[in-house]
């Protein structure tokens, strides 16, 4: 992926949900290129989110980059009916059972981006080889299910442990964080590789002056 601009990703799982199209709104008219979207299912997280026709609904709304997040037990079953819902990028976990490699795949061969997620108790080493396959490596910085939860800082070593690699291997993928992430994580997240800040709840408690300062610290550093 060859784009590695510093970006801030409004979680649309915090905003409200009752007019998703209006937080879409409110990160679009604030400058946002990216939005995230947590797909959850029930089993693999403690929590449901929406699936690929509330996706599909919101892309009738808009051409902002839809960077969505399987946070499923089967992801593999999932990929198609996402794409066609609109998805830009589809990221997959790495803990379920099921052929990384061949999934990461089919999304590439699609024409769209891909990524592989981690939690904060997973080791990095499964990630390794399938660093030259993806686009882009997702750390989660609380364990997946619920906003509002405090950010995980030890997960910034792992980070930092798979912005070396990259370097040394010469790869491009984004390096991106997930969970609990707000303006004073934005310093040693970018000090730690972070090419993608995803912020959920502390985006959208803040008023449209408070979101323009937070993405600036991120966007022009």
């Amino acid at each position: 992926m060859s784009d590695r601009i510093k970006r801030l990703a409004p979680s649309i799982l915090a905003g409200n949900h009752a007019n998703l199209a209006d937080s879409l709104q409110i990160a679009e008219s604030d400058g946002r290129e990216w939005i995230h979207l947590d797909i959850m299912d029930g089993h693999f997280v403690p929590n449901l989110s929406f699936g690929p026709q509330t996706v599909a609904d919101l892309r009738s709304h808009s051409s902002i980059f839809f960077d969505v997040h399987l946070m499923l037990e089967q992801p593999d079953r999932y990929i198609d009916p996402f794409i066609k819902a609109g998805a830009d990028l589809i990221s997959i976990h790495l803990e379920p059972d099921y052929d990384h490699s061949a999934a990461l795949s089919k999304i590439r061969q699609a024409g769209i981006k891909n990524g592989i997620v981690i939690n904060p108790d997973t080791p990095i080493n499964g990630l390794i080889p399938l660093l030259d396959q993806v686009d882009l490596v997702l750390f989660m910085t609380v364990f997946p299910g619920f906003g509002g939860q405090k950010f995980i800082h030890e997960v910034l070593s792992k980070t930092e442990e798979i912005s070396e690699i990259r370097k040394k291997q010469n790869l491009n993928f984004l390096i991106e964080v997930d969970g609990g992430v707000g303006p004073d994580h934005v310093k040693p997240c970018l000090d730690s590789g972070v090419d993608v800040l995803v912020a959920g709840t502390a985006y959208y408690k803040l008023d449209r002056f408070e979101r323009k300062q937070f993405a600036e610290v991120v966007e022009k550093s």
